[in-house]
């Protein structure tokens, strides 16, 4: 077996796996997988109580990566996060005391109750893959993932998540209500805790690091896809409806994903139903819309732009 053909088997394990333990959440497990692949972020908004917390544990679980949580209030403090530095009387110096960001998957749980400064506080990390506290540079762990949930924006106590750290997350997406049949068999069988915490591991830091580089520089992204991407990215910036269309950050994570979803699928190349199939949750939260239309779906605004540009031919 090639080395690509292990990294393919290994996210498919992974993916296989958590699809036992969570049963109708396919597609934000999908995500998940390729965000872990690409070096992306995650933010996940639903309601309370549909699994979201329980999907980054099972992906910390089956991959055997180091985990933190940070539950997100209104009280919580940037050093909450990150951590800070306590004076060591015995041995008459400062001491750095690492927050929970130093962990290869970190959730923040209900990250939109933080107050916007506390929210701020992770733009360095998910950007730059480190943290600057006191004037001193500490690099974070290699993978790193943020793994965000919110809860609906209309629910109190919640404050709206900035542009600039929106525009840092890879995919935005729900998760939804179970089937009628899966949820009955989810409320007899009980909450699935206990047993995730029990998972066997079956991939290293080193094998997903491995998978990473493969994505990047195994998987051909010809012109063609690219001049796909950037015609869909022109259009939302040229749209009646949008005050701020996709920036080049959004364009080059729209070429990343797509990547790491022929990837998943066991090709080296990217097609253009890759891009269009995972272009709503890499670029709908993106979209600035004008006030007047600020009650629009941006997923279906945006799959209407789709929807009128032509597929380029493979």
């Amino acid at each position: 077996m090639t080395p690509t053909s292990r990294n393919r088997a290994m996210i498919a394990i992974i993916d296989a796996l958590c699809r036992d333990y969570l049963q109708g959440k396919e597609e934000v497990l999908r995500l998940s997988a390729i965000a872990l692949l690409t070096g992306g972020h995650i933010l996940i908004e639903d309601l309370p109580g549909l699994g979201k917390t329980t999907i980054a544990l099972a992906l910390a679980g089956i991959t055997g990566l180091s985990f933190g949580r940070v539950q997100c209030t209104s009280d919580l403090l940037p050093s909450d996060i990150t951590g800070l530095s306590v004076f060591n009387r015995d041995e008459g110096r400062f001491t750095f005391l690492a927050g929970p960001i130093f962990n290869n998957i970190v959730l923040l749980d209900e990250i939109n109750r933080a107050m916007p400064r506390t929210q701020s506080a992770m733009l360095e990390a998910m950007e730059e893959r480190r943290v600057t506290i006191e004037g001193v540079t500490h690099p974070l762990p290699d993978p790193f993932m943020v793994f965000a949930t919110q809860n609906p924006s209309d629910q109190s106590g919640t404050f709206p998540l900035p542009e600039s750290q929106l525009d840092r997350f890879l995919f935005c997406t729900g998760i939804g209500y179970p089937p009628e049949q899966l949820e009955k068999g989810i409320i007899s069988g009980g909450g699935i805790r206990e047993r995730i915490g029990a998972m066997t591991p079956v991939a290293t830091a080193a094998d997903l690091l491995a998978a990473r580089r493969a994505v990047t520089e195994e998987v051909y992204l010809s012109d063609k896809v690219v001049g796909y991407i950037y015609t869909l990215v022109a259009a939302t910036r040229n749209h009646p409806r949008i005050l701020t269309g996709l920036s080049t950050r959004a364009a080059i994570n729209l070429a990343q994903a797509a990547r790491g979803a022929a990837f998943m699928e066991g090709r080296d190349f990217v097609a253009p139903e890759d891009v269009k199939g995972i272009a709503a949750a890499v670029c709908a939260h993106r979209l600035l819309l004008r006030p007047e239309y600020e009650a629009v779906d941006r997923r279906e605004l945006l799959r209407s732009i789709i929807a009128e540009i032509t597929l380029p031919l493979a």
